[in-house]
């Protein structure tokens, strides 16, 4: 498991890159890469072209940064949902070990990172690094009442305009947590409030109420008072169409900014696609030929294109370190059954689909490019983690992580530079949406519940569930697509690999170290426990 690069490697690699004589004063810090994370929102595996075959959908964007870059084909978000997963993601701590047990919170839920938790902004930060998060932030804000009473994870979900003053600053936003811009959304676009918000501030005081339901075309709107799900607060003139659009600027317009600052920076870029409500912008409605989700997919292709062509535009190109990924498997909403009719699979060749245990609700595309370090044209399959990010920017700033930070994440570096002896991680933790675990180690994935943990059959609690093995363990070499429970076969895994999972909650972490607490009891057998009640 690798926290630290060999100094004998540190020093070859500096002399091999410094002797690359960069054309720009730029890309003359070599070893102070720019960082750009682009996550997108419920995006599948077999979605992109350039990872599955059988696609069909052309996302020529990104399939000519797997081209240029490192593929992982092994690649896991900690959680099959998204407040869980994007906490993985800037803290590399498992969300689990948050107040978070199961499902996410909503648009006026508190904070879940507590401002003493260091995350990846922040420790950028601290090494001199601009930071910009810019999109949909889903982990929690401290919005303030207006009769004063505290808002809680209990009462987060239902709120109207005379509730919430959104005049006053909201705190604990993101720059708390180590940013020093932000330009996005509170939540899901299926979330209210429905207003854009600049650092700390509302843009824009909501003066309407709004939801959205489905129109003709399968474009999505909001429709004022006639809208059936999740109506809320929202500003007059906010569209859920130009979001993307706007996100996609917003990145381009900072990395302009940073450009002119000269220092390296950081760019954490979560789009709100192909994420319901699926509202792709009229220039991409019906361009795939598919589906509006497969519009919307396309949409979001070419949004990852804009900031990778704004960073060659700037000659920041060589110098940058890019990231993208998804925050989990595909959902339903996509319609998995008309994309079917055109052959096309979201999820690939595995099972199961978001918020699920399976391989579909959390395996997921990853693609890293960074020119001149990064082998073009390159695989991995090593299992790695959205928790990894904040490791792996340490080792390449050869600089140590406290023992507080970081608990579950590991540097990939290894694998990004070719010099990796061996798997990165001992072992990696699954969570779905009802708090179902899974750990998965080598070949071998258990799963601690019966069935899918999630959305697909079989359900928790199902009928159908109750008649299956409490638990399930799969061989993914031989059985990707999870059809095969062998646990009665192999009672030696099932006894370690549970023991393994109950020491990384124990003790707080699953990476080297002293023990940590973790902010809430962790109990792996949460979702079964929580069913008896």
């Amino acid at each position: 498991m690798n926290r630290s690069i060999p100094a004998a490697a540190s020093i070859a690699l500096f002399t091999f890159l410094a002797g690359a004589a960069p054309a720009r004063a730029a890309e003359l810090n070599v070893t102070r890469p720019n960082i750009v994370y682009i996550l997108a929102d419920d995006l599948g595996y077999g979605d992109l072209s350039g990872l599955n075959p059988e696609s069909k959908i052309r996302t020529p964007n990104l399939d000519a940064m797997a081209e240029s870059g490192m593929v992982f084909t092994d690649a896991h978000s900690g959680s099959a949902v998204c407040t869980p997963t994007r906490y993985g993601v800037l803290t590399g701590r498992y969300a689990w070990r948050s107040r978070l047990k199961s499902g996410v919170l909503w648009g006026f839920s508190p904070p879940l990172i507590p401002p003493d938790r260091m995350t990846v902004a922040s420790f950028l930060k601290r090494q001199g690094y601009q930071t910009a998060g810019i999109g949909k932030w889903h982990l929690g804000l401290g919005w303030t009442r207006k009769d004063g009473q505290p808002i809680t994870d209990a009462n987060a979900r239902k709120f109207d305009n005379s509730l919430i003053d959104f005049s006053r600053r909201i705190k604990n936003s993101p720059v708390a947590a180590g940013f020093d811009y932000f330009w996005g959304i509170s939540a899901s676009l299926d979330m209210p409030p429905y207003v854009f918000i600049e650092n700390d501030h509302s843009v824009g005081i909501p003066t309407a109420i709004k939801g959205f339901v489905k129109v003709p075309g399968s474009l999505v709107e909001y429709l004022g008072l006639d809208g059936k799900s999740r109506r809320g607060p929202a500003y007059e003139n906010f569209k859920l169409a130009d979001v993307l659009p706007t996100l996609a600027q917003k990145a381009v317009e900072f990395i302009e900014r940073a450009a002119e600052d000269g220092r390296p920076f950081f760019l954490y870029l979560p789009l709100n696609s192909p994420h319901t409500p699926i509202a792709p912008s009229k220039s991409f409605l019906g361009r795939s030929g598919l589906n509006a989700y497969a519009d919307f997919v396309l949409e979001t292709d070419w949004a990852a294109g804009h900031v990778l062509k704004a960073l060659r535009r700037l000659g920041l190109e060589k110098n940058t370190l890019v990231v993208f990924t998804s925050d989990n498997g595909c959902s339903p909403r996509a319609d998995f059954k008309g994309l079917a009719k055109f052959g096309h699979n979201p999820s690939y060749v595995f099972r199961g689909e978001k918020a699920d245990i399976f391989e579909g609700g959390h395996h997921v595309p990853f693609i890293v490019r960074w020119p001149g370090r990064i082998t073009a044209g390159t695989k991995s399959a090593d299992t790695i983690c959205h928790t990894d990010l904040l490791a792996t920017v340490a080792e390449i700033l050869d600089v140590k992580l406290p023992e507080n930070a970081g608990e579950d994440s590991v540097s990939i570096l290894p694998d990004l530079l070719g010099t990796a002896d061996g798997p990165v991680r001992e072992a990696t933790v699954h969570h779905s949406i009802n708090g179902s675990f899974s750990i998965r180690q080598g070949k071998w994935k258990l799963e601690l519940c019966p069935g899918s943990g999630g959305w697909s059959d079989p359900r928790p609690n199902s009928e159908e569930a109750k008649q299956l093995p409490p638990i399930q363990l799969y061989d993914l070499t031989a059985d990707i697509g999870e059809k095969h429970n062998v646990y009665d076969s192999h009672p030696d895994v099932v006894k370690r690999l549970t023991a393994l999972l109950r020491k990384y909650a124990d003790e707080g972490r699953s990476t080297p170290g002293e023990p940590q607490p973790n902010d809430t009891p962790v109990d792996i057998w949460y979702a079964r426990n929580r069913a008896k009640k």
